[in-house]
């Protein structure tokens, strides 16, 4: 947790961006009835105001499959960057951290990246997507730093895709293309508007609020 925290208190440097990875699931599904359009609220005759009629969706819906989103934050420039897979295997994450390596940061002294404990998550699965040269070439350019157990609440692009849940991924998406351009336009809005993250949860907070979590030394 310290570790993590101390991250946190670095300033702004564009040679050394600091980057949080999170992944989750999405459930694609279709409609089998379409959707009956609302009715925007109006003014009767009489001055009163009528409500609007919000749009009416079937509650009986078609499976089509899953997707994995993954999302690349770094909070102090307010940038993020989300990627739709099929899947999130190895193959999938090490895809995603060249993508941040090369097309996010090519210009990067070295990438610091804050991620969770997942067996995927690590230079390992560079070493299973990558031939030995090109994995040790990504390996080096990242600086790693992981959550503790139990502690993604440590993880600010956690709390990034809590947000995209909730502004864009509540309504059905009857595919991976329809969510596509959903994330794109989401993604395109949120980093408009330069939406950051400042964190001042310190470790000096840390060892008061979570005494708990530390061992206790009895000295004589």
């Amino acid at each position: 947790m310290e570790d993590v925290l101390e991250v946190y208190h670095r300033p702004y440097d564009a040679r050394y961006p600091q980057v949080c990875l999170d992944e989750a699931a999405k459930q694609i599904l279709s409609e089998l009835r379409l959707p009956l359009l609302g009715h925007p609220s109006y003014f009767r005759e009489d001055g009163s105001l009528a409500r609007a009629m919000p749009l009416r969706v079937d509650n009986e819906y078609r499976r089509e499959g899953t997707c994995a989103l993954f999302m690349l934050f770094e909070p102090l420039a307010g940038r993020r960057k989300v990627l739709v897979r099929d899947q999130r295997t190895c193959l999938d994450y090490a895809q995603v951290i060249r993508y941040m390596c090369d097309e996010m940061y090519p210009e990067a002294l070295r990438i610091v990246l804050v991620q969770d404990n997942l067996n995927t998550h690590g230079p390992h699965s560079l070493y299973k997507a990558f031939d030995p040269v090109e994995a040790r070439r990504l390996m080096e350019r990242i600086e790693w730093h992981y959550t503790p157990k139990h502690g993604s609440w440590l993880n600010m692009a956690e709390t990034e895709l809590s947000i995209l849940a909730c502004q864009c991924l509540e309504d059905r998406m009857g595919s991976v293309a329809n969510l596509r351009d959903s994330v794109d336009h989401w993604e395109s809005s949120r980093n408009g508007a330069g939406c950051r993250v400042d964190w001042r949860f310190r470790v000096g907070e840390a060892r008061i609020k979570l005494k708990r979590l530390y061992p206790v030394i009895h000295t004589n």
